[in-house]
C-alpha cells in the first residue's frame, strides 16, 4: 500500500492485490535522477511499480531460494538468498558469488562516484565481503555479526566509499571500502545493552546542514546520532517505542518544510516524529488523533459485543486465530547468557518457558512479566525447568535470559499464548548446544598451551560438518565448499579458546581448555556411533594448559565470593546501622559496604549460581584431567571445593599437580 498525506491525514495512493509476503522494498530509477520507481521482492519474484501504482516489472529470478536481501543501482540489481548473491543488469544475469554463511543485507557503492560495480554484502559470521564481479574481492572483519548496510550519508561520503553497517549485538560502524583494503573509521559499542540494529538512514532532522544518522533497534528504539564537533557520531536524541523498528526513513511527510522521522514496526503500525526544531499543527493533530482513538475505541467494542454474541450462537464455527511470532535466540558475549526475544504483533498473555537441561533464568531490565516457576521431576522425565512469564496489558514484546551449562545439551521451549479468542498457543524451540558458551571469532591466540583432539574414520566432509554444526553455535548449516574449513571460536564465560580443523575423513580440534576437548570428544563419539561410523580418536593432552585455564578462571572465582561475601554482610551491618544510628565506628571496608549496598545486591541477583558455575567448571576441569589419564578423582572432588572455599590460586594449582 502507498500512502500520501493529505490535510494531515494519511490516504492511499494505490494498492496492489494481495500475495506472497513481501520480503524487501526499494526505491530506484535512473542514476542522478529522483528514485521514484518502487521495487518490491517476493519469494524469488521481483516487481517493480510507478509512483501512481502501474506495475511496469515482473521478473521472475528463478532462484532456488527466497529473495532476502535487494539493493537497486540504475539499471542493476543485486539480490540475496540466505547463502547466494546474484547481479542482474537489465534483468539479465551478469554475476553470481556462493557465500560461506547466511547473508543479511546486500549494498552497492555508488556507481557515479567509485566508477565501478563494487558489492559489500553483510555476513552473518561477522564480516562484510567485498566483490568483483563474481569474485571475492576481500573481507571485512566487524565486531558483531553486521544485519543491515547503509552508504554514509545516504551517498557514501565525499568518497563514495563509506558504507555505515550495523550488528546484532547492537554496535554500530563506519569503514571505507577502498579497491585493496578496507580502512575502519569509528565504531560504537553498546555500553546501554540495547537491542541489536534493524535499519539505519541518514537525515539532516536538526536542520543544522549536518545529515544525522537514524538508527531502529530490535526492542524499539529510536536514536539519533549527530556529528558535533569529532568525526564521530554523538548520541543526541533517543525514543523507546514498544515494538521492534523494522524501517526508518526521515523526510518531508506532511507539510513541505517541516521534517519529519517515519519509523515503522513489527505489527504493521507507522511511527511519526516530528522536527526538533519546530512543529506545526499541534492542536489540530492532537484533536485529529483524539477524534480517530475515540472513533476506533467505540468500533473496537461493538466488535467485541458482535464476537460475544456470536461465541454463544449454537451455529457460530469457532476457528483457531492464525498469529506469527518474531523470535531471536542469541548469545551475549558480555554476561555469557542467552537472549531469547519474543515479539507478537497482538498483546502477550503469558509465555511458558521449558528446558530439559540445566539452565539458570536472568533478571532482565525491560520485563516486566510476574515470573512464577513450578516445581518439576528432573530425573525421569529429564524436566528441568518449567517457568511461567505472566505479562502486563499491552505487552507484545517479551525478553528473557537464561545461562546454560557447557557439556549438557537439549532443548529450550517456549509457548507463546497471545491475548486473543479463542485461546491458542505457539511452540518454539531452542537448542542448547553442548559447547554453547562458545562465540565464533576471526582469529585465536596461537601461543596458549594447546590440547589436540583428533579424529579419523569412514565420513564425509558434510557428516563431520554435521557434528561441528550440532555442537557448537553460530556454524552455518550449509556444508562449506572446499574441501576443509577451519573456525575459530572464543569461551565467552572463561576466555578459553578453540580451533576446528576439518575434512574428509580426519578433524582436528585444539583448544586450551582440557574440558572443551572432553566434552567434544564425548559427543562426537557419540554421534559417529549413532551413524555406525568407526572413530579412531587420538589425544594430546598439554598439562600447562590447566594451570594457564585455572589462572584465567581464578579472577573471576575471587571476585564472585569477595561479592557473596559482601552480600551476606549487608543485612548485618544495616541491622548495626538502625540500632546505633551511627556507622562511624565500622572499618572503611564495612562502610563501603554499606554505602554500595543496592549496588551489589542488584549485581549478585543479575548473576545467580554465578559461583556455583564457576565451582563446577573448576570441578569438570579437575575431573577431565584426570579422565585422560585414566583415573577417577571423583572422590577427591570434597577436598578440592574445600580448597575453592579457601580461594588460594597457588594451593589450587598444587592440588591439581599433586593429585594423581
Amino acid at each position: 500500500t502507498c500512502f500520501g498525506i493529505k490535510k494531515g491525514e494519511a490516504v492511499p495512493v494505490f494498492k496492489t492485490l494481495p500475495g506472497q509476503k513481501i520480503a524487501r522494498l526499494e526505491l530506484g530509477g535512473a542514476l542522478n535522477t529522483p528514485q521514484e520507481k518502487i521495487f518490491v521482492a517476493t519469494g524469488s519474484e521481483v516487481r517493480g511499480f510507478t509512483k501512481r501504482g502501474k506495475q511496469f516489472l515482473s521478473f521472475e529470478t528463478n532462484l532456488t531460494e527466497s529473495i532476502k536481501a535487494m539493493h537497486i543501482s540504475g539499471a542493476d540489481l543485486f539480490l540475496c538468498a540466505s547463502y547466494i548473491y546474484n547481479h542482474y543488469c537489465d534483468c539479465k544475469d551478469q554475476n553470481y558469488y556462493l557465500s560461506g554463511d547466511k547473508i543479511n543485507d546486500v549494498l552497492c557503492l555508488p556507481v557515479d562516484k567509485v566508477n565501478c560495480i563494487t558489492p559489500v554484502l553483510a555476513c552473518q559470521d561477522r564480516v562484510l565481503r567485498v566483490l568483483q564481479g563474481s569474485d571475492l574481492l576481500y573481507e571485512v572483519e566487524v565486531p558483531g555479526p553486521p544485519t543491515v548496510l547503509a552508504l554514509n550519508n545516504g551517498n557514501g561520503g565525499d568518497s563514495g566509499e563509506e558504507i555505515v553497517y550495523g550488528t546484532s549485538d547492537g554496535k554500530l560502524g563506519l569503514t571505507q571500502i577502498t579497491g585493496s583494503k578496507p580502512v575502519s573509521k569509528w565504531e560504537i559499542g553498546n555500553e546501554k545493552k540495547r537491542g541489536g540494529i534493524l535499519c539505519i538512514d541518514s537525515f539532516d532532522i536538526l536542520g543544522d546542514g549536518v545529515k544525522e544518522l537514524l538508527v531502529g533497534r530490535d526492542d524499539g528504539v529510536l536514536e539519533i546520532y549527530n556529528f558535533e564537533s569529532a568525526d564521530d557520531p554523538v548520541l543526541r536524541y533517543d525514543h523507546a517505542l514498544s515494538e521492534s523498528i523494522a524501517s526508518i526513513q526521515g523526510g518531508c511527510v506532511g507539510k513541505d518544510g517541516y521534517d519529519e522521522i517515519l519509523a515503522s514496526t513489527y505489527s504493521g503500525k507507522l511511527h511519526i516524529i516530528y522536527s526538533l526544531n519546530v512543529a506545526y499543527g499541534d492542536v489540530i493533530k492532537m484533536k485529529q488523533a483524539m477524534n480517530e482513538l475515540e472513533h476506533l475505541q467505540i468500533k473496537v467494542l461493538q466488535e467485541r459485543e458482535k464476537y460475544q454474541q456470536s461465541s454463544q450462537s449454537s451455529t457460530a464455527v469457532s476457528s483457531v486465530p492464525a498469529f506469527s511470532v518474531n523470535d531471536k535466540f542469541t548469545l551475549n558475549k558480555d554476561d555469557a547468557s542467552y537472549s531469547l526475544i519474543l515479539e507478537v504483533q497482538t498483546a502477550i498473555d503469558n509465555v511458558l518457558v521449558q528446558s530439559d537441561v540445566p539452565i539458570d533464568l536472568l533478571d532482565v531490565d525491560k520485563n516486566s512479566a510476574v515470573v512464577s516457576f513450578s516445581s518439576c521431576d528432573s530425573e525421569p522425565n529429564s524436566n528441568f525447568l518449567l517457568a511461567t512469564y505472566r505479562c502486563q496489558a499491552n505487552t507484545t514484546r517479551l525478553e528473557l535470559k537464561v545461562r546454560s551449562i557447557e557439556g549438557q545439551y537439549g532443548t529450550l521451549q517456549a509457548y507463546v499464548t497471545p491475548r486473543i479468542q479463542p485461546k491458542t498457543c505457539q511452540v518454539h524451540q531452542y537448542q542448547i548446544k553442548p559447547l554453547s558458551l562458545h562465540q565464533r571469532t576471526h582469529s585465536i591466540d596461537h601461543d596458549r598451551p594447546m590440547n589436540t583432539l583428533t579424529l579419523k574414520g569412514q565420513f564425509s566432509f558434510a557428516e563431520i560438518h554435521s557434528w561441528v554444526v550440532f555442537c557448537l553455535p553460530e556454524v552455518p548449516e550449509k556444508t562449506p565448499a572446499g574441501e576443509s574449513i577451519t573456525f575459530y571460536f572464543q569461551n565467552t564465560f572463561l576466555g578459553t579458546q578453540l580451533e576446528s580443523t576439518y575434512r574428509k575423513g580426519e578433524g582436528c580440534f585444539k583448544s586450551d581448555n582440557i574440558s572443551t576437548i572432553s566434552i567434544l570428544k564425548d559427543v562426537l563419539s557419540k554421534e559417529a556411533t549413532k551413524r555406525k561410523i568407526n572413530l579412531n580418536i587420538s589425544y594430546d593432552i598439554n598439562e600447562e594448559s590447566v594451570r594457564h585455564t585455572l589462572k584465567l578462571i581464578h579472577p573471576k572465582l575471587e571476585y564472585q565470593q569477595l561479592l557473596a561475601k559482601k552480600v551476606h554482610l549487608i543485612d548485618a551491618l544495616r541491622e548495626l546501622q538502625v540500632h546505633e544510628g551511627n556507622v562511624d565506628f565500622l572499618l572503611p571496608k564495612y562502610r563501603s559496604i554499606l554505602e554500595e549496598a543496592d549496588q551489589l545486591l542488584e549485581e549478585y541477583k543479575r548473576q545467580p549460581a554465578h559461583l556455583e558455575r564457576l565451582y563446577g567448571m573448576i570441578t569438570d576441569l579437575f575431573i577431565d584431567k584426570f579422565k585422560f589419564k585414566g583415573t577417577n578423582v571423583k572422590t577427591k572432588v570434597p577436598l578440592l571445593l574445600e580448597i575453592l572455599d579457601g580461594c588460594d590460586e597457588d594451593g589450587l594449582i598444587a592440588f591439581f599437580e599433586a593429585a594423581a
